[in-house]
C-alpha cells in the first residue's frame, strides 16, 4: 500500500508542529523545512484543521499548533481521515469490475494485509514520530523561539 502525497504531507506538518512545544509556526515555515510548495500545504493544513488535529489562528501572532496533544493524535486516524479511500485494488470498491471478483481470494488476502497495516498504525501516536526529537530538529532547522 501507498500513502498519498496528501497523507505524507499531513504527517509531516504533524510532526513538525509536535516538535515546536506550542509555539504558533506559519505555513511558509513548514514549507520552507520541507522544501514543499506553500499553496498545497495551504490544502493539507486546511484539512487537518477541519479534522481537529490542527489549530489555526489568523492575523498578527497567529499561525499553526497541535490542536491537541501529540500523544492523543493517532496515527491510523489520521490516515483514514487524509485518505480519500483504502482501495488497494479494484475490488475493493464497489464499483469495480474485475471479472474474477465472484471467485477470486486476493481480495481476502489484501483485506487481511491491510487490516494489519492499520492495526500496526492504531497502536502509535504522533508522539511515536517526534523521537529522536533533537535530531528532527536539526534536520528540519528548527529553533526554539524565546518565550
Amino acid at each position: 500500500m501507498r500513502l498519498t502525497r496528501f497523507t505524507d504531507y499531513s504527517l509531516r506538518v504533524l510532526i513538525y508542529l509536535g516538535l515546536q512545544d506550542d509555539q504558533r509556526i506559519t505555513i511558509q515555515e513548514i514549507s520552507k523545512a520541507y522544501n514543499i510548495s506553500r499553496n498545497h500545504l495551504m490544502k493539507v493544513v486546511s484539512n487537518l484543521t477541519r479534522h481537529g488535529y490542527v489549530a489555526a489562528q489568523r492575523g498578527p501572532g497567529g499561525g499553526l499548533t497541535l490542536a491537541r496533544p501529540a500523544n492523543e493524535i493517532n496515527l491510523a486516524a489520521v490516515v483514514r481521515d487524509m485518505e480519500e479511500d483504502l482501495d488497494m485494488v479494484e475490488c475493493f470498491s464497489p464499483q469495480g469490475q474485475c471479472v474474477i471478483t465472484p471467485a477470486c481470494q486476493l481480495r481476502k488476502v489484501l483485506q487481511q494485509a491491510l487490516q494489519a497495516y492499520m492495526q500496526i498504525l492504531q497502536a502509535h501516536t504522533l508522539q511515536d514520530l517526534l523521537k529522536p526529537a533533537p535530531a528532527l530538529e536539526k534536520i528540519l532547522g528548527i529553533r526554539h523561539k524565546a518565550t
